[in-house]
């Protein structure tokens, strides 16, 4: 949707790349990029604070849940934290399904356990899939296990799992996006003007208004909240 619109009113022609924030973040260190798109705000901080980076925009946000399946065992659905959750799957040793992937997802996941003083590396009930958030879901889903994952995967996937959402809406697994622009000096290829096109394209009053939009239709709900007129600190990341 935002990728054809900004090609339309601007010529440019954008070539996306699917993939988690650490790989999307090591691609710009090595100039392999011109603007990311990332959700993972430590590693963006730290990335952008070692000179990679010219900008970074708060775009957009949605949020994680976990999903497992419906009958609950370890009775997620009856935490009050996201500590608690985690607590909850260890102490039963439920199947757990990790991306463990370096993405996004993957380094909350690892706060998440390290929150609530667990380490589940190496535990039996505790699998890393090394893939993306779809392949992650089917891998939970054909287990009954439970998974970490962003909403919007989850509910465009949805028809096809059994698993259910278990958690509620608590702010630490709050998923914020931000688009980073490329230090052009990492490489001759990087074309900083096409990319900070499209980072404050990203973050005009009527590309948020179709942010907010987008999934409305088909889900009864938004799939990420706009976010330009926030804050990093009012979100709480």
């Amino acid at each position: 949707m935002l990728v054809p619109t900004f090609e339309r009113q601007t010529g440019y022609l954008v070539k996306t790349i699917s993939m988690g924030t650490g790989q999307a973040l090591a691609l710009g260190e090595r100039g392999e990029a011109d603007v990311l798109l990332v959700h993972a705000p430590e590693s963006e901080r730290r990335w952008m604070a070692a000179g990679h980076g010219v900008e970074r925009l708060l775009v957009m946000y949605n949020d994680f849940v976990v999903v497992g399946p419906p009958d609950d065992p370890a009775g997620l659905a009856r935490a009050s934290s996201a500590e608690q959750a985690m607590q909850r799957i260890a102490t039963i040793g439920a199947p757990f399904v990790s991306r463990g992937d370096n993405s996004g997802t993957h380094q909350l996941e690892l706060l998440l356990w390290q929150a609530a003083s667990l380490d589940p590396r190496g535990q039996p009930w505790y699998q890393e899939a090394g893939q993306g958030m779809g392949q992650t879901l089917t891998i939970a889903n054909d287990k009954l296990a439970y998974t970490l994952s962003d909403r919007a995967t989850y509910l465009a996937r949805r028809q096809g799992l059994d698993l259910q959402m278990l958690t509620g809406d608590y702010q630490s697994f709050r998923n914020v996006y931000h688009v980073m622009t490329v230090n052009p000096g990492k490489g001759p290829r990087i074309n900083a003007e096409g990319a900070r096109a499209f980072a404050y394209f990203l973050v005009t009053p009527s590309i948020q208004a179709l942010i907010g939009e987008f999934g409305v239709d088909r889900f009864g709900q938004p799939l990420f909240f706009p976010a330009a007129d926030k804050t990093d600190e009012a979100l709480g990341v």
